[in-house]
């Protein structure tokens, strides 16, 4: 179970932050998709995902070559409204500008290429 303490620790890093805050708007994502977004190399998002994972904050499914990640179902209503509270702070500040925007471009991008939904 995830502790205040912890939690607070886990989200304190500013990349694991972005991940949280692009989660809370798309349903799932695949490290690629976040590689994409975050302009960072793949191992070390997988390093901060792995961190998140390991915090009960989210989940991965593996669909062939793909892992994609959502938010843990079950983490502790507090977790959820107080990513929720950040992401108000977030919106309309630097670097969480340019992620909301690469992740529409990228949904935009996947709907004209018929890659498959995230969300399904």
């Amino acid at each position: 179970m995830i502790t205040p303490e912890s939690f607070s620790r886990t989200i304190a890093d500013p990349t694991r932050l972005r991940i949280l805050m692009l989660l809370l708007k798309e349903e799932e994502l695949c490290v690629c998709h976040l590689t994409d977004i975050l302009q960072m190399v793949q191992p070390k998002i997988s390093r901060h995902l792995a961190v998140l994972r390991e915090n009960k904050l989210l989940l991965d499914r593996r669909s062939g070559l793909w892992i994609y990640y959502r938010l843990h179902p079950d983490s502790p209503i507090w977790c959820y409204k107080t990513l929720q509270s950040l992401s108000t702070g977030c919106i309309n500040i630097e670097p969480y500008i340019n992620d909301q925007k690469r992740l529409v471009n990228l949904d935009s991008y996947s709907e004209s290429k018929k890659m498959p939904n995230l969300a399904q």
